[in-house]
């Protein structure tokens, strides 16, 4: 009688709403990871404990030690200008950018911080090279667990760790949603931004080409005699999508087997791993996301989800 007279007055019964979250890698797509947070806080979803890997683990770093709108700012001065400024570029056989920069920039807006001392149970997940074992960081700095699992291979210089060679943690467990420290009653929420929608970039690409074909310019009737037609097919581009592809299964599995309560699977079509520049366009991307995810679970287990 009581829970009737509440909701006819508009006050709904007390919903557990405490969330073990886990952030994906990604790359750039990562940055979706800031609008599904603020998606979940808006609606009332309390954040008990954060997993992440790779730009999920920077992230979900972030957020843990409370700098998320600090770090979202930042990243709107984020241009191609400035992405290049940021790439300390090298000549070693094994990576092409030092990644120290980067780091040294972030922290400025994120100082360092043991992972133990967070007010927010917190992991990362990385790689060691030399065994091909999942490496975890629940204590210790903060800004050397997000180092390692950022460590995109080739690309990144990889973590020296004692005898471990530590590269990105997507190589073996894009979600760790096995991982996040989980407490009784919460709710398991992954994000996953590892896929892409590879028949959106076909049409997109074939629709271009198309319409360069058919152009009346000069200079591109030019172009379209010097480019072959197959241009964007390629040794890069067969190696990256083979990667992705990859990746994107072991995510896939990972759901499988553990299947989280609220699962945010954000394919893209148009934003690629190194679309930094482009962050506010990707937060709303993972806002719209999260928002219908958390309205198709509340919608299965009778609760309302919040007019924003």
């Amino acid at each position: 009688m009581l829970e009737k007279l509440l909701r006819l007055a508009g006050v709904e019964k007390s919903e557990k709403k405490d969330v073990a979250l886990v952030l994906s890698s990604g790359g750039a797509r990562g940055l979706a990871h800031i609008g599904a947070i603020e998606v979940l806080e808006e609606q009332g979803y309390h954040v008990t404990s954060l997993a992440g890997c790779s730009m999920g683990a920077l992230i979900g770093g972030v957020y843990a030690a409370g700098k998320l709108e600090e770090y979202r700012e930042w990243m709107k001065g984020i241009d191609r200008k400035k992405m290049l400024e940021l790439t300390d570029f090298s000549l070693s056989l094994n990576h092409l950018v030092k990644g120290d920069r980067i780091i040294e920039a972030i922290m400025e807006i994120v100082p360092d911080v043991a992972i133990e001392d967070l007010p927010i149970p917190y992991c990362a997940v990385a790689t060691d090279w030399v065994t091909g074992r999942e490496v975890i960081f629940r204590s210790g700095s903060l800004f050397e667990a997000i180092r390692a699992s950022i460590s995109l291979p080739t690309f990144y210089k990889p973590v020296q760790r004692g005898e471990m060679i530590l590269i990105d943690g997507g190589v073996v467990n894009p979600i760790p949603l096995n991982r996040v420290v989980r407490h009784k009653g919460d709710l398991l929420v992954g994000v996953d931004v590892s896929g892409h929608d590879y028949k959106a970039q076909e049409d997109m690409k074939h629709e271009l080409s198309k319409r360069r074909k058919n152009s009346k310019s000069l200079a591109t009737q030019i172009l379209n005699k010097l480019l072959p037609d197959n241009i964007d097919f390629n040794y890069y581009t067969m190696l990256s999508r083979t990667s992705s592809m990859m990746i994107r299964q072991n995510s896939k599995l990972m759901a499988q087997l553990t299947n989280p309560d609220i699962l945010v699977d954000i394919q893209m079509s148009r934003y690629g791993s190194f679309d930094y520049d482009k962050s506010e366009k990707l937060i709303a991307i993972g806002r719209q996301k999260t928002l219908k995810a958390i309205y198709k679970y509340n919608q299965q287990n009778g609760r309302r989800t919040k007019n924003k």
